[in-house]
């Protein structure tokens, strides 16, 4: 597999740039998880981050994706149809 070297910006890997892999399109996945263990034996601290556009290039257009940490945490609940209303 392809993978990109993208960068992090906001929560615990603000400013570093990590190689993700990229799926069959090209595109990184939409959200990236980032487990962090406790030392006193809780379950792992899950850091969630949200792919959005990288930044404009001359033409004004996007270049590349990076990743921007979401403080809520929440991963999206299965695809968004147009029909439905959201939970």
């Amino acid at each position: 597999m392809r993978s990109e070297n993208i960068p992090f910006v906001g929560g615990p890997l603000d400013g570093r740039v990590l190689p993700v892999l990229v799926g069959p399109t090209g595109l990184p996945p939409k959200t990236y998880e980032i487990p962090v263990p406790r030392d006193d034996g809780r379950p792992p601290e899950v850091h969630l981050y949200r792919r959005v556009p990288g930044p404009p290039g001359r033409l004004g257009l996007p270049r590349g994706w990076r990743y921007a940490y979401d403080p809520e945490g929440r991963p999206a609940a299965g695809p968004k149809w147009p029909w439905r209303k959201r939970r």
